[in-house]
């Protein structure tokens, strides 16, 4: 029987082939060969700490999706975030500050996570909380990005704090892209992935993949294209439908083996890049990885919810703490009693067997 993928094991191993990568390169990426050098380190202190937890029977997760602000500069058609009233305009008034940001960040250090995923709304309008993640290199910051906000500041600021990773939002081809996303947008990320690149800055791309456009985004020439643009991380994400409306857009079975094949191969034919599908990798993870089993979700708002696509909580980050987060009887409800590995349909079984879950929440309440 084949052994079920281990993500954490992927990253530290895709950190050293990119590591290896660097030094290959000329000295003008020194600064990333020493930051990659560094985080390489405290990724294995961190697997440790988090060993530690596990003797004493708590799960403590590589990974933390943190929605650091609600508010977006774009309308992008179908999008899951506006559709639940979850991204908005301006910015309410009860956001997490900067400062309450920063507790999350350093007791998420203290427990031995890696990799905190910085997402929104448009996470760029929070530049107060990313300067804060700056100052945590124990810790890498993906930051996905619809990459129209760009200044030089924020370049500036990627060169110097390498922990900081751009992952900016494509479709596939400019008209995919603009389709969905607005006019313009597209010219925009490939004038930011251009700056990147001359500043030997590491960046990524995230790819909401769908029934229809799946084809054009594994073909080679579009993978080849990002490569040559510098890109070093690509993350496929499951399109969720809204409402019945756009449910054909949603992949099928079918849709996610061609993907799941698709990313082995570039895996190996790639090996200087990282490729993840999400909620895909669950299918070699031996079920769903959210709820503290490989990630947890912390809103704008500072809920702390199993996941973005399974927006339920009641607890929040503001009265308790990231460990007592984890404990808490919903979570734990969630990885004990069989909802993350049972048999679903489509990508997100918390999403399909939404039911359930408030069923929990509502028993632990």
């Amino acid at each position: 029987m084949e052994s079920a993928f281990n993500i954490q094991d992927y990253l530290a191993g895709g950190v050293e082939s990119i590591m290896k990568d660097a030094f290959r390169s000329t000295l003008k990426n020194r600064k990333e060969t020493m930051f990659l050098m560094k985080f390489s380190r405290h990724a294995k202190n961190a697997t440790k700490t988090r060993r530690k937890y596990s003797e004493n029977g708590q799960n403590i997760p590589a990974f933390l999706i943190a929605s650091i602000t609600s508010r977006c500069n774009l309308h992008c058609s179908g999008c899951y975030s506006r559709a639940h009233d979850a991204c908005n305009d301006s910015e309410p008034i009860d956001q997490l500050t900067a400062e309450e940001w920063d507790d999350v960040f350093s007791q998420a250090k203290d427990l031995g996570i890696s990799f905190i995923v910085l997402a929104g709304g448009e996470p760029m309008l929070r530049r107060d909380v990313i300067l804060k993640a700056s100052d945590y290199p124990e810790i890498l910051f993906p930051i996905f990005t619809n990459g129209t906000l760009l200044a030089d500041d924020d370049l500036k600021l990627f060169d110097e704090n390498r922990n900081l990773v751009p992952i900016f939002s494509i479709e596939g081809d400019e008209e995919v892209t603009d389709s969905r996303r607005g006019d313009g947008v597209y010219s925009k990320l490939v004038s930011s992935m251009d700056e990147m690149r001359k500043h030997n800055i590491i960046f990524g791309t995230s790819i909401t993949f769908t029934k229809w456009n799946l084809e054009e985004i594994l073909s080679n020439d579009f993978i080849d294209h990002l490569h040559d643009m510098g890109c070093k991380v690509i993350f496929f994400i499951e399109y969720v439908p809204v409402n019945n409306e756009n449910a054909d857009l949603a992949p099928t079975d079918r849709e996610r083996d061609i993907l799941f094949e698709k990313i082995n191969t570039l895996r190996k034919e790639y090996d200087e890049m990282l490729f993840m599908s999400f909620p895909g990798d669950e299918k070699t993870s031996e079920g769903c990885l959210a709820a503290g089993r490989g990630f947890f979700h912390i809103n704008s708002h500072g809920g702390a919810e199993p996941c973005p696509a399974s927006p339920y909580s009641n607890i929040n980050v503001k009265d308790t703490s990231l460990i007592d987060v984890l404990e808490s009887k919903f979570f734990r409800s969630l990885r004990d009693e069989g909802i993350l590995m049972a048999e679903h349909e489509g990508g997100c079984v918390l999403f399909e067997n939404k039911e359930d879950v408030e069923r929990l929440l509502n028993r632990v309440d």
